[in-house]
């Protein structure tokens, strides 16, 4: 297993755990906890090897987009970027849409 790490600074605060997504052929999951710091902190755990420039771009990608301060752990099975960021987005779905992100 290949295990990454990335920190991207960030100012909205959520206080809501989430979980989204599947460890299984082709998917992943995501778990994002709250923390009161101001960063988002993203472990990835991914059985396939080789990809990590492609993972960064992904993350960094979004989370500049979306600066929630969170703990996020995204435990991989293949997934493609376009799921993960289908995934990632969902998550912030779940949160937004129950009032859980502050300002």
């Amino acid at each position: 297993m290949e295990r990454m790490t990335y920190t991207f600074p960030a100012t909205k605060r959520m206080n809501r755990f989430v979980h989204v997504g599947v460890v299984g052929s082709g998917d992943l999951e995501i778990l994002i906890e709250p923390t009161d710091q101001s960063h988002t902190e993203v472990t990835i755990r991914t059985g396939v090897t080789g990809y990590k420039n492609t993972w960064k771009s992904v993350v960094q990608r979004f989370f500049t987009q979306h600066d929630v301060a969170a703990k996020v752990k995204i435990n991989d099975f293949g997934a493609t970027p376009g799921v993960v960021k289908l995934r990632l987005e969902q998550a912030l779905e779940v949160i937004a849409n129950d009032s859980y992100i502050k300002s």
